[in-house]
């Protein structure tokens, strides 16, 4: 993942709580962050605004201009989930619009066998690299007068490029192989852009083992060989949709943390919804979301505070710390505190 590595620096992160169950598993991160932030005297301030759903009534947007304006002047953003609205001229959603706005165009999704959460296989250690800024999620989607309609699949070059360059500098800090999925049997022109552009952009880079999957394919070999694989790279709805079965096949979506990745700025956030009817039960899971921050200090330059997350996150699982989605009985604010401990007392 493209780090920053800024340092000597006080930092400004930006945090969004967001909807249904995310101000709870905001309220859970926050205090690990400030642990590590102690451990490994990095110097943040933390700042809160609004977004989303619940915002619409008050502010008339799910992103209001106070927020953007603190945004603006954060170095980064931690993102509770959100609603989205749906139905004909509903807003776009406020993730979209963030993405948009800073030109995030890597979506990092990381799927990794857990210790002590039950997966397909032990050994899974992949990310899915989602180009996010086109694709099918463009937006262009209009009637064609009464009885159709049409959603367009935008492709570009100079996008496909971009992306490729960001998986296969990711995979040669891991196990330099990259798989480019596609859809290029049936969507000729667009997919075959994107495969080209990307196998161009691999051909630079020395040692790398470079292969191709259509993507209904790739669903079923995420099933049966998860651990044949590195970093995936993929258009913008098959990465959506790609990450969330990885998810699955390691354990569940609620340990699911992704980066949304730009030149300059980035966004971190769990992979899974706002949930809306466990919210306020202190039941869900929080290591997407805790794991969401390990990968921000990873983007920041602290691997070695991003590495104590992780082990922490671990051992708290292996002592039981699990919520009802992996196999727990522990409450949401129970693994929290339980993965706080862990960070400040391994010094």
């Amino acid at each position: 993942m493209n780090m920053v590595v800024r340092k000597n620096r006080k930092w400004r992160v930006a945090v969004l709580p967001g909807d249904g169950i995310g101000p709870e598993i905001i309220e859970v991160v926050i205090p690990i962050i400030e642990a590590v932030n102690n451990r490994f005297g990095i110097s943040m301030d933390i700042v809160k605004g609004r977004a989303g759903f619940d915002c619409i009534k008050e502010s008339g947007s799910n992103l209001p201009e106070e927020t953007i304006e603190l945004l603006r002047k954060s170095d980064c953003v931690i993102k509770g989930p959100m609603t989205t609205p749906e139905g004909v001229g509903s807003e776009m959603s406020a993730a979209v619009k963030i993405r948009k706005m800073f030109d995030l165009y890597a979506n990092v999704r990381p799927a990794k066998s857990m210790p002590g959460v039950k997966g397909l296989r032990d050994d899974i250690d992949l990310v899915i690299v989602r180009e996010n800024t086109e694709g099918l999620y463009s937006g262009i989607d209009f009637k064609i007068g009464d009885g159709a309609a049409a959603s367009m699949m935008v492709i570009t070059r100079k996008a496909s490029e971009r992306i490729g360059r960001f998986a296969f500098e990711l995979a040669g800090k891991r196990k330099k192989h990259v798989t480019i999925v596609h859809k290029g049997n049936i969507l000729k022109i667009s997919n075959a852009l994107l495969k080209d552009s990307i196998e161009k952009v691999g051909k630079r880079y020395r040692g790398f083992v470079v292969d191709e999957a259509h993507v209904d394919a790739m669903a079923q070999w995420l099933i049966k060989n998860p651990q044949n694989y590195d970093v995936i790279v993929t258009e913008n709805l098959f990465g959506d949709i790609l990450s969330d079965e990885a998810a699955m096949v390691v354990g569940g979506i609620g340990t699911g943390p992704s980066a949304n990745i730009g030149d300059k700025y980035a966004m971190f956030e769990p992979i899974h919804g706002s949930a809306p009817k466990y919210k306020g039960q202190d039941k869900v899971n929080p290591v997407g979301m805790i794991m969401a921050a390990k990968m921000m200090y990873d983007w920041m330059g602290y691997p070695e505070a991003g590495k104590a997350i992780e082990d922490a996150v671990e051992r708290s699982i292996r002592k039981g710390y699990k919520t009802y989605d992996i196999g727990g009985k522990k409450r949401c604010s129970d693994v929290g505190r339980h993965i706080k401990k862990e960070i400040e007392e391994r010094r």
